[in-house]
C-alpha cells in the first residue's frame, strides 16, 4: 500500500509540474495588445513631441521635434514587436524616459526650462485626457 501511495504521489507531482509549466507557457505567450485608446494617445504624444518648440535631449545631444519623434517611433516599434506596450504610460516609461543603451534620462529643453522627458510627456498625457 505504501508503495502504491508513493507512486501515486510521484504521478500527481509530475502532473502538477507539467500543468504548471503549461500554464506558464500559455501566460507568457499571451501578447500585450495596445488598445485603440492607447494607440490614439501614443500618436497624440508623438505629434506633441514633433510639433513642440522644445529640444529633446538624448545622451547629451539636442534633437528637434521631428527627429525626436522618429527616434521614439523606432523604439515604440521595437517594443511593440516584443509585445511590451499596451498603454500610453508603457510607451512613456519604456521608450521615452531614458536611453536603453546608456541608461541616461532623456530631457526636454523648453523656454520654461529643462525637465525629464518622462515627466513632460506624462503631464501632457494627463492634459489630453482631461480634454476628452
Amino acid at each position: 500500500m505504501r508503495m502504491w501511495i508513493g507512486a501515486a504521489a510521484r504521478l500527481i507531482s509530475r502532473w502538477m509540474m507539467a500543468a504548471g509549466i503549461s500554464l506558464v507557457a500559455i501566460l507568457t505567450s499571451v501578447q500585450a495588445q495596445t488598445t485603440p485608446q492607447a494607440t490614439l494617445e501614443i500618436k497624440s504624444l508623438l505629434d506633441y513631441v514633433e510639433h513642440s518648440e522644445c529640444m529633446f535631449v538624448r545622451n547629451g545631444s539636442e534633437y528637434p521635434g521631428p527627429r525626436a519623434r522618429a527616434h521614439l517611433e523606432q523604439k515604440l516599434n521595437y517594443l511593440e514587436g516584443k509585445n511590451k506596450v499596451n498603454s500610453a504610460e508603457d510607451f512613456i516609461d519604456l521608450a521615452a524616459t531614458r536611453s536603453s543603451m546608456s541608461g541616461r534620462v532623456y530631457e526636454v529643453r523648453c523656454p520654461e526650462g529643462v525637465q525629464p522627458a518622462g515627466t513632460w510627456l506624462k503631464r501632457e498625457l494627463l492634459r489630453q485626457r482631461q480634454l476628452h
